[in-house]
């Protein structure tokens, strides 16, 4: 398998997945894209996220229990944003770390399922890890519902965009008063987080890509 590239957190498992290509551009990562894996079992997750087939990936999968696996070098763009776009970049996966959490979305009820406190702290300890290695602002440290509003709902209602605010590790913005205008709040729920979380981008075209 091999050792685990250069940046790698050493408590991360080094798990590489072969779904992965050059950053475009000569892009720096500048975000973070937080994603729910919407799968039974992190090694189902894991399984996928390595499938050449599916051609998908992240570079980082955090299990319910806070184990940490490495998938993709940070250096190198993985296929997790799809049709993306956030403040004037439409090339998300070229510009961000991708991190999967091993979490269902919701319940056979349709009701969110919270985020177990062990997963948290170890997406806590990756982003603060990121921020001092890479310097990512917490204002682009950003669901993927932010990035691709209307297409994807990760990482859902249930995610405490506020715990990540406060600690630093993410922008946060609470949620709109009642007199708030209709396009304020549809700007809203598009982050993704439940009435509150990461401040709406400008509008930007799509184009697609993996």
């Amino acid at each position: 398998m091999g050792g685990a590239p250069p940046g790698t957190p050493d408590w991360a498992i080094w798990a590489p997945s072969p779904n992965h290509g050059a950053r475009r551009g000569g892009r720096a990562v500048d975000m973070v894209v937080i994603h729910y894996t919407a799968m039974a079992t992190a090694e189902a997750a894991r399984a996928r996220l390595s499938d050449p087939a599916a051609q998908v990936s992240a570079h980082y999968l955090i299990g319910r229990d806070g184990a940490l696996w490495a998938l993709v070098a940070e250096d190198r763009r993985a296929w997790h944003a799809g049709l993306a776009a956030w403040a004037g970049e439409c090339d998300v996966n070229s510009r961000s770390i991708g991190i999967e959490l091993d979490h269902p979305g919701e319940d056979e009820a349709g009701l969110a399922v919270p985020y177990p406190a062990a997963q948290v702290a170890a997406l806590e300890a990756l982003l603060a890890d990121l921020r001092a290695r890479r310097a990512v602002p917490p204002e682009r440290v950003l669901g993927h519902a932010c990035v691709a509003p209307g297409r994807k709902r990760d990482p859902g209602p249930a995610f405490d965009w506020r715990r990540l605010g406060r600690a630093g590790l993410a922008a946060w913005l609470d949620p709109p008063r009642a007199d708030t205008t209709p396009g304020d709040v549809g700007a809203f729920r598009a982050a993704g987080a439940g009435g509150g979380g990461p401040p709406p981008p400008p509008k930007t075209k799509h184009k697609k890509e993996r």
